[in-house]
């Protein structure tokens, strides 16, 4: 797999197909093969005639891992998602991000909107203005002796999944102890891309789909029926609505 320097940290990326750019940034404790190669997503964006670009986030998949939590943030992979398109000499392109991922790249529209054609959320409702839920109990529990000392549930699943795809527990656990870059209803409302919310109706991680979207301006909204914050990522309604949202987006 291909890698660049962002800030002196080596980040690895794939980036294939032609035609119109799409940015995909993964979620918290996933990759990007675990995000959108292994569910389909490559193939749909490239059949749809697109050229597919994703990062691993740093502390991720196969990109370098730090274990100081200074050395994460939204707003420090915004700025490694903004170096990987100038790395690849793209000036615009349509950004989609899931769950941490789409803290990302609301972000990114609200500080570059110039570079952002549009902007998919995936599995992120109003959560997006809170920190992440549990966040002090997922950081002990990714490096807790053993999942058996996991009490909290969500801690207990996100250490199942970590231990499930081969993620460096120590730095999901550095990454999850920083603090994340929020954004409030005044940043929100500035954003002047088109945006399109993507939340199974089964997720109790994510937070409502339709408060977020009256926030942002023209906003629409795409809930995955019968489908959980794990579960929506490859799920068939996701990419049919997500690729109408490309095809009729300016």
């Amino acid at each position: 797999m291909p890698t660049f320097h962002s800030d002196g940290i080596e980040l690895s990326f794939r980036d294939e197909g032609e035609g119109d750019p799409i940015l995909l940034i993964h979620g918290f404790a996933s990759s990007l093969d675990v995000n959108w190669v292994g569910p389909g997503w490559f193939d749909a964006l490239k059949r749809d005639g697109r050229r597919v670009i994703a990062i691993d986030n740093r502390g991720h998949g196969g990109s370098e891992k730090l274990y100081d939590p200074a050395f994460y943030g939204a707003d420090l992979m915004a700025g490694d998602a903004f170096n990987l398109l100038d790395h690849l000499g793209i000036e615009r392109a349509d950004v989609m991000g899931y769950s941490m991922g789409a803290r990302i790249t609301t972000l990114m529209a609200i500080r570059r909107p110039e570079r952002v054609r549009s902007a998919i959320l995936g599995g992120m409702g109003e959560g997006l203005l809170r920190g992440a839920p549990n966040a002090q109990a997922i950081a002990e529990g990714l490096v807790a002796p053993s999942v058996d000392d996991v009490v909290n549930p969500m801690a207990k699943m996100f250490r199942k999944f970590a231990e499930a795809t081969g993620a460096d527990r120590k730095a999901l656990s550095a990454c999850m102890r920083m603090q994340r870059s929020l954004v409030d209803e005044a940043m929100l409302a500035t954003i002047k891309v088109p945006v399109l919310v993507a939340v199974g109706t089964e997720d109790e991680v994510s937070g409502d789909l339709d408060a977020l979207v009256a926030l942002i301006p023209g906003a629409e909204a795409l809930p995955i029926p019968r489908r959980d914050h794990n579960r929506a990522v490859g799920d068939k309604v996701y990419k049919e609505g997500v690729l109408s949202f490309l095809q009729r987006r300016p």
